[in-house]
């Protein structure tokens, strides 16, 4: 499993209901996309669930190298690209995820992405088995559709990311409003701990 994720920080007035219309419209595409375990559609707004910034930020679990390959080099990011500028792609390597009680859910209404830096001198193998646990943790709480941990091994830096199915999640971090929810591989997720 591997997670990604990009964010294009907008103007503070700019009208937020352009990227709702822009995933209204194409938000579907990925609704089949090989490879790809989920990509939620996120948006910030500031002010709303304490945020300081305008942000379109869609999170991914992907499957699949070759299926997030496809999606980067192949068109589909390029339309925005052409639209708002080439965004940093952050990527992380999976080293948990577990489905919540409310995975059967037909619509999520927040997620909650918390990134946070490795400590020098600690033991790596318990500051994994730490998120492993917080993913499970996550995932056991009420209305948790599911949760996952991953870390970037050159920034040492772990994201903990949570999708809710209701507005009051029990996680800490950034809370975005879930726009659209595209999961073509999500039984193909490996379940528990990644290695």
């Amino acid at each position: 499993m591997h997670a990604m994720q990009y964010g294009l920080t907008l103007p503070g007035d700019y009208d937020m209901d352009v990227i709702r219309g822009r995933v209204a419209r194409v938000g579907h595409l990925l609704d089949d996309w090989d490879g790809l375990g989920f990509k939620v559609y996120l948006l910030r707004e500031r002010g709303v669930h304490g945020s300081p910034v305008n942000q379109y930020a869609p999170f991914y679990l992907w499957n699949t190298v070759e299926g997030m390959n496809r999606f980067l080099w192949g068109g589909a990011f390029q339309r925005l690209v052409d639209d708002f500028g080439r965004p940093e792609v952050a990527q992380w390597t999976g080293l948990a995820y577990e489905e919540g009680g409310s995975a059967g859910s037909p619509a999520a209404s927040v997620a909650v992405r918390r990134r946070q830096r490795i400590p020098e001198g600690g033991e790596l193998s318990a500051v994994m088995e730490e998120a492993v646990d917080e993913t499970r943790r996550l995932a056991g709480e009420d209305g948790a559709v599911f949760a996952a941990a991953a870390v970037d091994p050159h920034r040492w830096e772990l994201v903990h990311f949570s999708l809710w199915e209701h507005d009051a999640p029990k996680a800490d971090g950034d809370v975005f409003q879930v726009l659209h929810v595209s999961a073509p591989g999500r039984d193909a997720l490996p379940r528990g701990r990644q290695w």
